[in-house]
């Protein structure tokens, strides 16, 4: 497929057609669509609004993608058009409880974006029961992710202040979507890079097979080896057998928050890294494990035009770490640290042939996988000029779950707007895991986390027997 409508049409890139891999699985393809409102404590002008987000779309080519399927291809592709004249609805939740607008919202995002030639998102100027006014947008993963929301409502938010308030600069241009599309489909061609990706992730697996560590311990796959009459079984089920999902989310206070902060600058470590370390540090001890693995979300947002194009760029892959219980748990940072910054350099290579190669190499059961949770922190918040140029205004963002989710567990670990304090938002398969489960879990995350910078050179066999 060359053209559509007269428009020239390009393949989906990997981090697209991973999204159409697991989607196929799913009886809803709304597992598909991000739904998420920002609302600030402010008395907004609605038409200016309106023409801050028409403004807005003619400057990000990715939030006027569509999706056309070559049916002789058997392939999906997409293409960008021009102009986005569809009409912004305008919606008052006054006279309302909040439930009741949250309800409405999760209503919307429980929509899928799947019809050919048709938009891949919506906007929706909003007005909450609370008196904060602004914005709902939802919309496909396939060209959305959590930075290029991001990036689009701070540019809504930027084009309004500059045409309403004084002395307020007009935003920096974004950068084109296609020129990023097409720098990834180069990529993916066969480059040279491709291949350097392919040999250092290839070498990592063949290195040896990983082993699966649950969040509640060894039981399932204590189990699954009883079932399968194999004791040296490394692999259980990851999930349930239902996608249907909830989000359960645990705040933690902004003094807190500051502490892990402090610690991550003065010892130039990243939250990532002392998250991981809390992670699998539970992991270790509840597992009785040092061999540890789970699924990290990178973002390839590294360039000006990787951060400014819109679109979705994240893949996730393994991240394996195998430390003792003798080492001190800064030496455990340390080696997280180091890993990945390795595995920054080579993320770009398609994460599903990295999993086909790693099942096809240790002939792991279908079903079966080794990771239980994957971790995706967003250091990006809309706390940055644009908001800020006008006054010490409070906003408050809320991210509605579609309804189902692939496997079993995903945590998103961001920045609350109004403290800046950390939200733990924790989206699983409800027959996976109960909230009980989630809440026991985050809470023992923290307790290794606090403890470990209190101490950092305590042994991590040490803080695995305090906590």
């Amino acid at each position: 497929m060359k053209t559509r409508k007269g428009y020239k049409t390009y393949p989906l890139t990997v981090a697209q057609k991973f999204h159409n891999f697991y989607s196929q699985y799913c009886p809803g393809k709304e597992i598909l669509t991000i739904g998420t409102s920002l609302t600030i404590e402010f008395e907004l002008n609605i038409e200016e609004l309106r023409k801050a987000v028409y403004k807005a779309y003619d400057r990000c080519e990715s939030m006027r993608a569509r999706m056309a399927y070559d049916k002789k291809e058997k392939e999906w592709y997409q293409y960008i058009v021009p102009k986005e004249e569809r009409p912004i609805e305008y919606v008052d939740f006054s006279g309302q409880t909040m439930e009741e607008a949250e309800a409405t919202m999760t209503k919307w995002t429980r929509v899928a974006f799947d019809k050919e030639d048709e938009p891949m998102n919506k906007v929706v100027i909003i007005k909450t029961p609370d008196g904060f006014q602004g914005l709902y947008v939802a919309g496909d993963h396939r060209f959305l992710d959590a930075q290029s929301l991001i990036l689009f409502l701070k540019d809504i938010i930027e084009l309004y202040c500059n045409a309403n308030f004084e002395g307020v600069a007009y935003p920096a241009e974004m950068r084109s979507y296609i020129e990023q599309i097409e720098k990834d489909l180069a990529y993916e061609a066969g480059s040279k890079a491709q291949e350097r990706d392919r040999a250092y992730f290839y070498k990592l697996i063949e290195e040896s097979e990983p082993i699966y560590n649950g969040i509640s311990g060894p039981k399932k796959l204590e189990e699954m080896r009883k079932a399968t009459n194999n004791p040296n079984l490394r692999a259980a089920s990851t999930g349930s057998d239902s996608m249907a999902a909830a989000i359960d989310i645990f705040h933690l206070e902004e003094e807190p928050t500051k502490r892990l902060m402090t610690f991550c600058e003065d010892n130039h470590v990243s939250l990532q890294c002392l998250l991981i370390m809390g992670i699998r540090t539970y992991l270790q001890k509840i597992n009785n494990n040092d061999d540890v693995s789970l699924q990290v979300a990178y973002a390839r947002r590294a360039t000006l035009l990787e951060k400014k194009s819109g679109g979705t760029r994240i893949h996730c892959f393994p991240f394996r770490t195998v430390i003792s219980e003798e080492k001190s748990f800064i030496e455990g940072i340390h080696e997280i640290r180091d890993r990945q910054n390795e595995t920054f350099r080579y993320v770009n290579f398609n994460p599903a042939e990295y999993l086909g190669y790693r099942t096809k190499y240790y002939n792991t059961p279908a079903g079966l996988g080794y990771e239980t949770i994957s971790l995706t922190y967003q250091p990006a918040t809309l706390k940055e000029k644009g908001l800020t140029d006008i006054g010490d205004i409070r906003y408050k963002t809320k991210r509605y779950c579609n309804g189902y989710y692939s496997d079993g567990l995903y945590l998103t670990v961001v920045h609350r707007p109004e403290d800046n304090g950390l939200d733990f938002s924790f989206e699983h398969q409800i027959k996976a895991y109960s909230r009980e489960e989630l809440e026991y879990f985050y809470y023992y995350i923290c307790k290794i986390m606090f403890k470990g910078i209190e101490r950092p050179t305590l042994k991590i066999g040490d803080i695995i027997k305090l906590v």
